[in-house]
């Protein structure tokens, strides 16, 4: 199961952040995954709950947001939205399209405490 050292890999970068802030904690972690990246948000979700142990980012709740599909067309220049498995442009139905997203797994927002106790944290 890849999904397992992707979260590894993730929460290692979640480190990173959190001690750049001073973190004494992190309470939530916002990814953005689009249906072509070959991550299962399910099967992510699942390794996520078991990588989490005893990292920073323990108690933090993992928030996924799906991506759409869009391409942009070669012939007509629009930039459309499509099916994961209709990769055509959406206005002129041309199939010499460049993928613009859809296949991105992105790390968009780390929630945390920052500072060395609860009662002088700031949340960033």
């Amino acid at each position: 199961m890849h999904e397992l050292s992707l979260c590894q890999a993730l929460l290692d970068q979640v480190d990173s952040v959190a001690r750049q802030h001073g973190a004494v904690a992190v309470h939530r972690i916002s990814l953005s995954i689009g249906p072509l990246s070959g991550v299962e948000p399910d099967l992510l979700a699942h390794a996520y709950a078991l990588a989490k142990a005893g990292t920073v980012a323990e108690n933090a709740e993992l928030e996924l947001a799906r991506s759409p599909v869009t391409v942009q067309c070669a012939d007509c220049g629009a930039e459309t939205d499509v099916a994961p498995n209709r990769l055509r442009c959406g206005v002129c139905g041309a199939n010499r399209v460049a993928l613009v997203r859809g296949d991105e797994l992105l790390l968009t927002r780390v929630e945390m405490t920052a500072g060395t106790s609860r009662e002088g944290a700031n949340h960033v």
